[in-house]
């Protein structure tokens, strides 16, 4: 059976399917080639393919007598690049606003506001490392969804009581938050803090950027997080040994007491149960051996003659009685 795992990936090891080949750089206006699929920046496949009309890391024919025909624009995969890269969209909106400024003989009313570099941050949904993110933190109640209708209201205003908001940067990772928890909470070491997205579990090595990504956080509110307290696996597994030791030493106790019901000293005589004029009632019932003329010792010589139980002490009575042969 495989173990799903998860790995971390450097942003080095996904430089070549981020870069171009032709610049060196990370793709801006990334546009890829319909033939073989393989992507630039728009700026240097237009600039290659006036002067060649092959690709230019297969060598693929783009097209015979019009090859930006055969070319578009892949919105997909540049905001991949923009999200991936630290800083590289307000760089580059940075970059387009200068150039308009230093040539305003340019017409740029056509433009698009990105082509201006007119387009902040939270309307392009890119978070950089520096931002700082509001957040709210509340307790995670597992319950929540079995309430009735008529204490939805109360509960609704309890969250709201309950609920504390945060502003963090957007590099901090959950590990971080949980620490900030523990301490602020005074949990101790027995208990672990789980910090949690909706219903799910989030890892220790996440962001708060990398949150917002993963669950496409629209930036309408804070960013809902709750916690959960629970105990840790070391205490679990040391609980679970001791019941275990327990559970153990009650059938040992158990054992026990049956060899001492059924030991020849505690079983009562045949001759003092036929004696007697009625027959003495078990307090009992689903245990028949327990009865109160167990513990009264009995000075009949046909109570050894009973069988033994495999319990230790009528084995050792068996074992010295020189009467009592071995076959």
């Amino acid at each position: 059976m495989t173990m799903h795992r998860t790995t971390r990936i450097k942003i080095t090891e996904l430089n070549p399917h981020l870069m171009c080949v032709l610049c060196g750089g990370y793709f801006i206006d990334a546009t890829t080639i319909i033939e073989c699929l393989h992507s630039f920046c728009k700026m240097c496949i237009v600039r290659y393919l006036e002067t060649s009309k092959y690709c230019p890391i297969c060598d693929v024919p783009v097209h015979k007598t019009k090859p930006l025909l055969n070319i578009r624009s892949d919105k997909t995969l540049q905001d991949i690049v923009y999200k991936l890269v630290p800083g590289l969209f307000k760089n580059e909106m940075k970059r387009r606003r200068d150039f308009y400024a230093d040539h305003p003989s340019v017409d740029a009313t056509t433009r698009s506001n990105e082509d201006r570099g007119e387009v902040a941050d939270e309307d392009k949904r890119i978070i950089t490392d520096d931002e700082i993110i509001s957040l709210s933190i509340e307790f995670f109640d597992h319950n929540k969804g079995k309430q009735t209708a008529v204490a939805e209201d109360n509960q609704a205003n309890e969250q709201v009581n309950n609920r504390r908001y945060l502003q963090c940067p957007a590099a901090m990772t959950i590990m971080h938050l949980r620490k900030f928890l523990r301490s602020k909470m005074d949990i101790p070491c027995t208990y672990q803090v789980e910090v949690m997205y909706e219903d799910e579990p989030l890892k220790d090595y996440y962001t708060l950027m990398d949150i917002a990504y993963i669950y496409t956080w629209r930036r309408n509110g804070p960013l809902p997080l709750k916690y959960r307290v629970r105990p840790s696996c070391k205490k679990m597994k040391m609980s679970h040994m001791q019941e275990g030791q327990s559970s153990t030493g009650r059938s040992a106790e158990s054992d026990s007491a049956s060899d001492k019901a059924c030991s020849p000293a505690g079983v009562p005589s045949t001759s003092s149960l036929t004696s007697s004029g009625t027959q003495v009632q078990s307090p009992q019932p689903q245990y028949s051996h327990i009865s109160k003329p167990i513990n009264r010792p009995s000075t009949s010589a046909t109570a050894t003659t009973r069988p033994f139980p495999f319990g230790n002490k009528p084995r050792k009575a068996s074992m010295n009685g020189s009467s009592v042969s071995s076959g």
